[in-house]
Order: C-alpha cells, then structure tokens, then sequence
C-alpha cells in the first residue's frame, strides 16, 4: 500500500471518529435539554396546582375583598363587636369561635347572666371572632360564622344570632358552618334577619378580611385558647379561676366600684 493511500484511510478513520464523537456530543446535549424540560414541565405543573391551592383553599385569605368594618365594632382596630353601652363601666372581652364547644359551653352557663348585665348598663361585652378550629382542623366553618355573626350586626341583630349560632352548634369535626346554606337557613330564628342583604352578605364573605385581621391579632395576643374571657383586661375563666354566673355579678360589682 502506497503512503498517499495509507495516508488516506487514516484521514479517513479520524474524520468518522470525529463524527461520531460529534455525534455522541449532540446526543449527550439532547438528553440533558430533555432533562432540564422535564424538570421545567414539573415545576410549571406544581406552580399551577399551588396557585389553584392558594385562590381556592384559603377562603379566609385578606385578598377575597376589601376590609370592611362590622357594624358595632371599636377597640384598636375595630376589631371587637361590642354589645351594651360604650358607657359602661366595666367591659367583659370575649375571644371565641363559633366551631368551639368549650365556647358553646361557656355560653350556655354564662350567656344569660351577661345579657342582664349588658341591659342593666352595668357591663359592655365585646366579642372578638376567631379561626382557631379552623386553623387546627381545616375547613372554614369557624370564619363563615364569624362573617356571618359580622353580618348579623348590620341590622342590630348580632346577640340574637351569636346566640343562635352556640344554639344549634354541630360537632367540631363536622364543619357544618362551613356551608352557608345552613348560616343562612338558621337566620330565620332571629326575626328580621333572614333578608336578601343579610344572605348576599353571608354568600360573599364581606368581612372575611376583617374576620382574619381578627384571627392574626388574637394569636399574637398572648392568649392560645378559645374561650378566653377578661374581665377589664383581667383572666376571669379557665383552668384553676371558679368562676359562676353569680360570681360574674360580684366580680362585675366590684370592678365597677374600684
């Protein structure tokens, strides 16, 4: 075989080399292009269905709506429904939610008691909503009550249906109140409250926003469980407190003397 020839194969061995080690290359880059839009596909997916989840599983977020205020509301930032005189003398706060049967069970003991003081001038309530059943359990029915009650004060009907709401309260687990239907059915106890305002209301969550700015100062509030009852500022019920309905009187008495 001549030089010139042998020459020849051989230029022409290391142009196939090249070509295939060209080749090679392009494959490798292929399949990490391929890679890199499989993970890109991936996290456009989960973006969506994290977007979907934040529009559609947080129905008590601050962006449903503008923050309107409840009628009968005061106290830093309009934050307390308040039923009685402004003029009282004495002012029993009350941190609750409406899915909470330790709040249930305090109303029912002490609901009666605190109405007489509230219309004897003696005592102003103020009742500031909460989500914690919610928060601990999902679902929504702790901050539909609480926008429903909100509701409800719009027309002075927020203690007739406060009332109704610890009344007819279901089981904790169940979430009942988180459909409106049954908000709205159980307005028709309250006579006067079961209007197209009070339903439109209910069905657009109008103090969501308001119901959580709500929620976020009660857990920054240095208070972690509902029902929690101060009487001028001052624990009154709970763990190791013997509190009755006429030790509410006396105590109630004697703050309005000091």
């Amino acid at each position: 075989m001549s030089a010139k020839n042998s020459g020849g194969k051989r230029a022409a061995r290391e142009r196939m080399a090249e070509q295939r080690e060209h080749q090679r290359a392009a494959e490798k880059r292929r399949r990490t292009v391929l890679a890199v839009l499989s993970v890109l596909g991936v996290l456009v997916v989960a973006g969506g269905i994290a977007v979907l989840v934040n529009n559609n599983g947080d129905e008590g977020s601050e962006s449903d709506g503008p923050l309107v205020y409840p009628k009968h509301t005061a106290g830093k930032d309009r934050l307390a429904i308040i039923d009685g005189r402004s003029a009282a003398p004495v002012t029993l706060t009350v941190y609750e939610d409406f899915r909470c049967p330790a709040c249930q069970a305090f109303e029912k003991t002490y609901s009666k008691t605190i109405h007489e003081l509230v219309d004897s001038g003696q005592l102003k309530a103020e009742y500031r909503l909460v989500t914690l059943i919610d928060n601990n359990l999902k679902g929504h029915g702790s901050l539909n009550a609480a926008n429903a009650a909100a509701c409800s004060a719009g027309s002075d009907d927020f203690r007739a249906y406060h009332d109704v709401l610890y009344a007819n309260q279901p089981p904790e687990s169940t979430d009942d109140y988180g459909d409106k239907d049954k908000l709205k059915e159980l307005a028709k106890k309250v006579p006067g409250l079961d209007t197209k305002d009070f339903a439109d209301c209910v069905d657009d969550g109008r103090y969501n926003p308001w119901v959580v700015k709500s929620d976020k100062a009660f857990m920054t509030s240095g208070h972690d469980s509902t029902p929690t009852v101060l009487l001028d500022g001052k624990s009154i019920f709970g763990q190791g407190l013997d509190l009755t309905p006429e030790k509410l009187k006396q105590q109630v008495a004697a703050a309005a003397k000091g």
